[in-house]
């Protein structure tokens, strides 16, 4: 695994690459058009902004990726495990799924998360992508697993997949009862931990990191942002109203 920061953060922020023809950006808060206290660049419809802003927000990122705003694909997250192919075609709702993948060139994958970790996922050789949303739950449900085993069996290979673990609240900052860290330690014993407090906690990119290991993705790139630390970043622990930032991933055309 290897730390480096990504695309994305007090700007809009331009793509860059994760691996051979796969593209990527993570948005920050600002460059957009969102009033407080979603200021600026909040991507998410769900928390209560504007909906004539955060379509706008959603133009603005799309356009910096080079892209029509047609072209980014999302889901209804529910911090589940569930994963579901996007082909390209217009979704009347973005369906309900913590994870998506795709081998369309020029279509935007869309994470949403203000804590919880993205996931970003490529295989160049068979030119697919994949998103995931693991928070504290969908990490406990194993949803990366899940989106590496459908990417799996659709041609991708684990050994040659690229994963990147967007910026998400730290293990030193995600203090949580000590009730909780037992439960969800005990599915992913590398996610339990002590924050900065001395008091239990989640450590959610550490878990994270294992179950990828533990699927045979070895090529892990991991963002150092912590949102709760990052006042560019939305953080939800932190702000509580607030907006969502987005993770997106696409194949080059």
């Amino acid at each position: 695994m290897s730390n480096e920061p990504s695309a994305g953060g007090d700007e809009l922020g331009r793509p860059a690459e994760l691996a051979a023809g796969v593209l990527f950006m993570f948005t920050g808060r600002g460059g957009g058009v969102s009033a407080a206290p979603y200021d600026t660049l909040n991507m998410g419809r769900s928390v209560g902004d504007d909906p004539a802003a955060v379509a706008e927000n959603r133009r603005l990122a799309a356009r910096a990726c080079g892209l029509d705003a047609g072209r980014l694909t999302w889901m209804h997250q529910v911090h589940g495990s569930a994963v579901r192919y996007a082909d390209g075609s217009p979704d009347a709702a973005p369906p309900e799924a913590d994870a998506r993948f795709t081998d369309v060139p020029g279509l935007a994958l869309g994470v949403l998360m203000a804590d919880c970790a993205p996931v970003l996922l490529a295989d160049p050789e068979a030119r697919m992508v994949g998103v995931a949303h693991a928070g504290r739950e969908g990490m406990a449900a194993g949803v990366v697993s899940e989106l590496v085993s459908a990417m799996s069996a659709a041609g991708a290979e684990p050994a040659r997949m690229h994963a990147l673990i967007g910026p998400h609240i730290c293990g030193g900052c995600y203090e949580v009862p000590e009730q909780m860290r037992e439960r969800v330690a005990g599915k992913v014993p590398e996610s339990g931990c002590v924050t900065r407090a001395g008091t239990p906690g989640i450590d959610v990119g550490a878990g994270v990191e294992a179950q990828l290991a533990s699927a045979g993705v070895q090529a892990v790139t991991h963002d150092p942002r912590c949102t709760a630390e990052t006042p560019a970043l939305y953080s939800y622990r932190r702000d509580g109203l607030t907006g969502r930032l987005a993770g997106l991933v696409w194949l080059a055309p």
